[in-house]
C-alpha cells in the first residue's frame, strides 16, 4: 500500500483540483470529505451557513472520507480558506483521528487571503506529527508549481 493519502473538503471543486493534481504526482491515495449535510452551492448561503459553524466551532459528521488513516505514514491536508481558517468539515477530520508519528502537510485554496491561520489551525490538532510546509493556491495552479513544490518539500 502507498502511505501517501491526500484528504480534501471541496465545496466549489477548486480545493479537489489542487488534490488531484497532488496525487498524481505522488502516487497518493485520495480521498474526499463529505459532510452528512451539504452546504448551499450559493455562495453568500454558504458563507453565512459556514460563518456560523465557525463561530460555534461545530465539526459536521462525515458520511465519507472519515476511514482509518492508520495504514498512511504522510496525510496532505486540503481546504478551502473559509474566514482565515479551516472548512469545518476538514476540523472534524483532524478531531476524530490520530496525527501521533506521521507528517502532515496542508494546502488549501483561497480567493486573495493565502493560509492565514491554517496551517497554525492543523498544527494545533496534530501535535505530535511533523508539519511539513504547504502550498495555498490563489485561483489557477500549473503543475511546475505543485512538482516544483513536492520537491521543496522531499516528494
Amino acid at each position: 500500500m502507498n502511505d501517501i493519502l491526500i484528504v480534501y473538503y471541496s465545496l466549489f471543486q477548486h480545493t479537489k483540483n489542487l488534490a488531484v493534481e497532488i496525487a498524481k504526482q505522488s502516487g497518493g491515495t485520495i480521498r474526499e470529505l463529505i459532510p452528512e449535510r451539504n452546504y448551499s452551492f450559493d455562495y453568500n448561503t454558504a458563507a453565512k451557513e459556514v460563518r456560523n459553524e465557525i463561530s460555534r466551532g461545530f465539526c459536521p459528521k462525515l458520511i465519507s472520507g472519515n476511514e482509518s488513516i492508520d495504514g498512511y505514514q504522510t496525510i496532505f491536508i486540503g481546504t478551502p480558506n473559509w474566514f482565515k481558517t479551516l472548512a469545518p468539515p476538514v476540523m472534524s477530520f483532524l478531531r476524530q483521528n490520530d496525527f501521533t508519528g506521521k507528517t502532515v502537510i496542508p494546502f488549501c485554496t483561497h480567493g486573495g487571503g493565502g493560509f492565514c491561520q491554517i496551517e497554525n489551525d492543523i498544527a494545533k490538532e496534530c501535535l505530535k506529527s511533523a508539519i511539513l510546509p504547504g502550498m495555498a493556491v490563489n485561483g489557477t495552479f500549473t503543475s511546475e508549481e505543485v512538482t516544483n513544490w513536492l520537491k521543496m518539500i522531499g516528494y
